[in-house]
């Protein structure tokens, strides 16, 4: 499911269309992206919307590597990368020019990435507010292609590579948007995208089985005697159990990790870094309330349980404040 960019309508002014295209990327968050839509409403107006676009940016890249034909398979990732990398130069290197310019330009981008499409409005605008390095959308795109030529990993090392791409780097754009007092907290944040993603890749899967993807390590596996093939048969064993554990254990020792860099957070946005941090890792603690049935059972959060969370963080950050 995808939510196709329509034409701005707007009236001819520079705050119609950006205001546009924030409405747009908040929608799109907001159905694609619930526990973070939660969350982000602590932030600021300023910082949340930015957010927002930073997150559409994240699902438009990904919408276009689905929607390239199945037959290009092989080849469908590095089109998309030269498409979005061309874009994104043009992009960082005329900040200076309103993101209005983006409504009447079709001529410098391809078709896929129409010049009205109101998250490259959208990310224009944010790129004028925040300093969000040239190397991480580039980083991102990658992972991202990774998707369509890599379905099996064979070390952690690798596994991390990738969770780093499509997770941490998404964490150290928003940190540029969120602000902080020291350098180390980027270090956190990457360990916060890193335990975001395995939590991902635990609960999803019987999921990415449907996709012929197993992004758990095979060198990992088969030290707990498990295979391939024990995966598509879809069984909780002792054995399968006691891995899953051992890979929960490990997410939730990044959000541990994770949580130390919130302090270094400006104040009006660790409320938002701990919600995602807490109700996240509560996904873990569910698998195991499904007694690590990840095939037939999907652990997710309520919004009931989400609110649950709010007290806790609140009172944690009141006193970091």
């Amino acid at each position: 499911m995808s939510l196709t960019p329509k034409p701005l309508q707007s009236n001819g002014s520079e705050i119609d269309a950006v205001s546009a295209a924030y409405t747009h990327v908040t929608e799109i968050t907001r159905t694609f992206a619930k526990t973070f839509y939660f969350a982000s409403h602590f932030l600021p107006i300023e910082k949340r919307r930015a957010c927002y676009a930073v997150y559409g940016f994240c699902r438009f890249v990904d919408d276009l590597i689905d929607e390239v034909p199945e037959e290009q398979a092989k080849t469908k990732g590095i089109w998309v990368l030269q498409q979005w990398n061309n874009a994104l130069d043009f992009i960082y290197d005329n900040q200076h020019i309103s993101p209005m310019y983006y409504e009447n330009c079709s001529s410098i981008f391809c078709e896929e990435l129409q010049s009205n499409n109101p998250i490259i409005i959208a990310w224009a605008d944010t790129l004028r507010r925040f300093h969000i390095p040239r190397e991480l959308p580039s980083q991102l795109i990658e992972g991202v292609v990774m998707d369509t030529v890599v379905n099996r990993f064979t070390t952690f090392d690798e596994l991390y590579n990738y969770c780093y791409k499509v997770a941490s780097v998404v964490g150290l754009m928003t940190s540029e948007i969120f602000g902080y007092s020291h350098p180390d907290a980027l270090k956190h944040a990457i360990d916060l995208g890193i335990a975001m993603q395995l939590t991902n890749i635990c609960r999803d899967i019987g999921e990415d089985l449907h996709k012929d993807r197993i992004y758990l390590p095979s060198d990992e596996y088969s030290r707990y005697n498990l295979t391939e093939q024990d995966f598509f048969n879809q069984q909780c064993t002792p054995q399968f159990k006691e891995y899953l554990e051992f890979n929960i254990e490990r997410a939730l020792s990044y959000y541990e990790s994770a949580d130390k860099g919130i302090p270094y957070l400006t104040a009006d946005s660790r409320m938002t870094v701990q919600l995602m941090s807490t109700n996240y890792r509560r996904i873990l603690y569910k698998i195991r309330q499904n007694d690590y049935d990840v095939f037939t059972k999907r652990a997710s959060l309520s919004l009931s349980e989400k609110l649950l969370a709010v007290p806790r963080a609140f009172l944690r950050n009141f006193v970091k404040t």
